[in-house]
């Protein structure tokens, strides 16, 4: 089959739905999704689909900034292991993820039906409005009740399509005996759509159709507004599983085979090349390498692999094959375990009560009582049905909480506009609710305050012939502080030797002959070196000493000024990290920062993270990798930078877009006075009742005072809201 016939099946989803029409069975494309958590603007874009589309074999490739991932279709035999090489060489980082795990597209049904909804209402109002001023002008008899029918043919679908998620909402909480702030809000719609009815088919004078299309109208601008303050994320749990690998080398009496993870178990014999990421617990029995195991345990350095030592699903394996005998595999994983643990954590978060539903308890019975308090005085005074109705309607209408549905969103969209401008994105509805109350922040150190990279810091103490001969046996190897090594050089304008014989002994370094002497660059011990505390690698020249290059974990920007800014706020800061202890003590004393907790697993973050909470304390963690995803989702908020892994992202509540850190002691004070702003809507909507309610109960309230009476409380609470910018 060729590229076009495939391209052509895989652009129809409704073709491939259908029965084939074709005798012979068709060949299935593979569809290969990659994490892509380095790239950050349209020419990383741009570059990472010019490398995979060049690749032979590659029909497609799409890359989506937002969710920082490749779709790619190929040819059926394309491995991920030869795309992911291919970016590394581009300079892009890759992981492989199961793409049946992960829906290819997101689609906002929900924000597309509230914003339909909305225009209808907007569309219904305006038209219901221009009669009704009719009418309010002295139209009378006849042309009234023919206004009045015309509203209502108008006025019914409309709010029968407009209003339906109320309805929804409201008979669900009623339907488990609870009340929430739907419930007054649909009684307020149908008690007026009643009432309006019964006084057009007895020609009176009143009808409250303009009113209640408004009253949605409002309501659905706010559920609209709160909507849209939220990113749509999918469980953690979710991108951690599909950041598992589905597909391994088995090693048998016969040879190779490749094979799905969960054909492996216990016992098993598994081949991880080079790049490839561990897809079992288990141990090595055969090869020499170095794990990277940052994105699970924080730790800035690759470990030394040998027969004999334990290794976990996820971590990466650099520099030569290894051999890997499974001790678990599936659920019993390492990193499905992890996942469980995100799981459970999010299940907590959700039951913080925001203070839209604490409004709601108070709210909602207080409404009803008082509009059935008005029923039965006036039935009581007056012994007139229709006029005791029409008065409890106009209660339930001027009460209805059309200024507290607008309270929150109001608020936060004008706050969530002011962060996204300073470079963070609110993912959570109660985000900013939750990070107003945070008194301790918990921070990961690798990727988070730091940039997660080496940086030489001694290139200029080095003599101009060493760093050559460093450069050129640097640029054989893809090792972090070879890379780092290669990378200060080359901007320095240092021009590497020629040597010959150059390889990379895994785990040890790289070596080769220079003016027939064996060079090497790599660890102490294998060089001949004494090692010290500072990370090195260390450079042998025939005989000489060996030369110690000098490594520093490179503080992300912004990092200091965040620390200094939140402790000053108040906020206790503390660092747990999985890296070691004596990396992580010397950036705690240059931040000054003085609780912190090394070699912290992922378990030990997210129980500390608990502990405190525990102990009264609201937690605001702020992490990028696997191993901070149970602990970002058992804090009271979490904060990930854009670069972090996709699980780590959706685990978070608020996204840090820049680089720069700054802006986390900025998004604390905005948050404090979002939820000031919100208290003080609440209190407007208090005193408009206070003054509108008398108004109503005293039978005052026409139909255009009910309407004019909820816009301008609205208005007012907006207006408030945009205080915030």
């Amino acid at each position: 089959m060729t590229a076009q016939l495939r391209q052509t099946a895989a652009a129809c989803p409704a073709c491939v739905a259908a029965p084939a029409q074709v005798a012979e069975p068709a060949v299935q494309d593979a569809r290969i999704a990659l994490s892509l958590p380095g790239i950050h603007c349209q020419a990383c874009i741009a570059n990472v689909e010019r490398a995979l589309n060049a690749v032979p074999g590659v029909d497609s490739a799409r890359v989506n900034l937002t969710l920082k991932r490749a779709q790619i279709e190929a040819v059926p035999d394309m491995q991920a292991d030869q795309l992911i090489g291919v970016l590394e060489q581009a300079g892009y980082e890759a992981h492989e993820l199961d793409p049946g795990a992960l829906s290819a597209t997101q689609t906002d049904k929900a924000g597309r039906d509230l914003l339909m909804r909305l225009a209808v209402a907007g569309f219904a109002s305006m038209n219901v409005m221009l009669l009704s001023v009719s009418v309010w002008s002295g139209a009378s008899d006849a042309t009234r009740d023919m206004f009045h029918w015309i509203s209502a043919a108008i006025a019914l679908p409309a709010i029968a399509f407009s209003a339906r998620p109320f309805f929804v909402n409201a008979w669900s909480a009623l339907r488990v005996r609870r009340l929430n702030m739907d419930v007054p809000i649909v009684l307020a719609i149908g008690l007026a759509l009643v009432t309006s009815l019964w006084e057009t088919s007895l020609s009176g004078e009143h009808a409250y159709f303009d009113a209640a299309l408004t009253l949605t109208f409002f309501l659905l601008a706010g559920r609209y507004l709160d909507h849209r303050t939220r990113a749509v994320a999918r469980s953690a749990a979710e991108e951690l599983a599909a950041l598992e690998v589905h597909r391994a080398v088995r090693l048998t009496e016969a040879g190779e085979e490749q094979v799905a993870v969960a054909d492996l178990a216990p016992g098993d014999l598994v081949l991880v090349r080079p790049g490839g990421r561990m897809p079992v617990d288990g141990e090595i029995t055969e090869g020499r390498s170095e794990l990277d195991r940052s994105l699970l345990t924080g730790e800035t350095l690759p470990v030394y692999a040998e027969p004999g030592l334990s290794v976990s699903a996820g971590e990466v394996n650099l520099t030569g094959p290894l051999t890997v005998r499974a001790t678990a595999v599936g659920q019993e994983t390492s990193l499905h375990r992890m996942a469980d643990l995100v799981a459970i954590a999010e299940s907590g978060r959700s039951r913080y009560t925001s203070l839209a539903d604490s409004a709601a308890k108070l709210y909602a019975p207080g409404v009803h009582i008082l509009s059935a308090l008005s029923f039965l005085g006036w039935y009581l005074y007056s012994g007139d049905l229709r006029v005791a109705l029409n008065i409890a309607a106009a209660v339930l209408i001027i009460t209805c909480p059309c200024a507290l549905g607008l309270a929150v969103p109001a608020v936060t969209t004008a706050a969530s506009g002011r962060l996204f401008r300073k470079g963070m994105l609110i993912k959570h509805a109660t985000a900013l609710e939750r990070l107003a109350e945070v008194d301790t922040v918990v921070f990961d150190k690798t990727g988070t305050l730091t940039a997660g990279t080496p940086e030489l810091v001694n290139l200029v103490d080095i003599p101009l012939r060493v760093a050559q001969i460093a450069l050129a046996l640097a640029q054989a190897s893809s090792h972090p502080l070879s890379v780092s090594i290669a990378s200060a050089a080359t901007k320095a304008g240092i021009v590497p030797v020629e040597i010959t014989d150059i390889e990379e002994v895994p785990g040890f370094g790289t070596q080769g002959v220079f003016e027939g002497q064996r060079v090497r660059l790599g660890r102490g011990a294998w060089v001949g070196a004494e090692p010290g505390t500072q990370t090195a690698a260390w450079l042998a020249i025939g005989s000489e000493t060996p030369r110690a290059f000098l490594f520093h974990d490179a503080l992300r920007p912004g990092a200091a000024e965040a620390v200094t800014a939140l402790q000053r706020a108040g906020k206790d800061v503390r660092l747990i990290s999985g890296d070691t202890r004596p990396a992580v003590e010397a950036l705690a004393d240059r931040l000054g920062i003085k609780i912190w907790q090394a070699e912290a697993l992922p378990e030990d973050k997210a129980q500390r993270v608990r502990d405190l909470t525990d102990q009264g304390h609201k937690v605001l963690m702020v992490g990028d990798g696997l191993n901070d995803t149970a602990a970002l989702a058992a804090a009271h908020v979490s904060i990930s930078p854009a670069s972090a892994l996709d699980a780590a992202r959706v685990a978070s509540d608020i996204v840090l877009l820049g680089h720069d850190l700054s802006p986390l002691a900025d998004a604390c004070a905005t948050a404090q006075k979002a939820t000031r702003r919100i208290r003080e809507n609440f209190r407007i909507a208090t005193v408009y009742n206070v003054i509108a309610v008398p108004l109503a109960v005293a039978g005052f309230a026409t139909p255009l005072i009910a309407a004019l009476a909820m816009s301008a409380s609205s208005i007012t609470v907006s207006l408030n809201a945009l205080r915030l910018r």
